[in-house]
């Protein structure tokens, strides 16, 4: 007659315990030493200069630039980024760059002056287009630019900011003209002034020689006193 008790050794029953003493045991390499490790290099702050740490930024809008190239009479894409315009906290210059998002690459870089002009694209009212005299290949070139927004409104941003700048810009200029034509006039003043006391020097040092050279002429022809 078989007996219902489980047999001393049940190997079924082993493992499952076996398995289950592995699991709520903690495993040896996450145990805490409370050891300090040292890094074996040490690594210092570097300060990163932008060129930009001296301006404001007016704007600063994420877009993608396109210039236009002559050559295959077609636009060409030169990137996907932010536009912005910087105005220069000294000079109150304004200049828009246009960098890459992932490497930072400026694609576009060029003073805001009062002959600027953005258009909207034809056909693409979240487009615009300029001419510009760029440096972004550190040399001047004269190129056309595109650059597209997500949104209407952006491109409007954009378009209305530029515009701002182009027309401060030649107030600015008008102001230096008058300024300059101002600082000629008085240095033409200041130059006939002292051409005139010139003159006037000139006139009393001849009338002083006249006076003297008839003192000199009288005393030879006065004639010599008897003792």
């Amino acid at each position: 007659m078989a007996s219902s008790t489980p047999s001393a050794f049940d190997p079924e029953h082993t493992k499952k315990e076996r398995d289950d003493e592995e699991e709520n045991s903690p495993a040896a390499d996450d145990e805490d030493t409370g050891a300090q490790v040292a890094p074996i290099v040490k690594l210092e702050e570097v300060a990163v200069t932008t060129g930009e740490e001296d301006e404001d930024a007016i704007i600063d809008l994420k877009s993608k630039l396109y210039r236009f190239d002559k050559d295959s009479n077609q636009w060409k894409e030169r990137g996907t980024g932010t536009v912005k315009l910087l105005k220069h906290k000294d000079t109150g210059k304004v200049r828009l760059v246009f960098r890459q998002s992932r490497t930072l690459k400026i694609c576009a870089n060029h003073l805001v002056i009062a002959g600027t002009k953005v258009q909207e694209h034809p056909g693409n009212d979240k487009s615009c287009i300029w001419h510009a005299t760029d440096f972004a290949d550190e040399e001047l070139k004269d190129e056309l630019f595109c650059i597209r927004f997500a949104s209407v409104e952006n491109c409007k941003t954009f378009m209305e900011n530029v515009q701002e700048v182009a027309e401060s810009q030649s107030k600015e200029e008008s102001k230096d003209a008058s300024e300059t034509a101002k600082l000629l006039d008085k240095l033409s003043v200041d130059e006939d002034k002292t051409e005139g006391s010139a003159k006037e020097a000139s006139g009393d040092a001849s009338v002083n020689d006249k006076k003297e050279k008839a003192e000199t002429e009288k005393k030879v022809a006065e004639p010599a006193s008897s003792a």
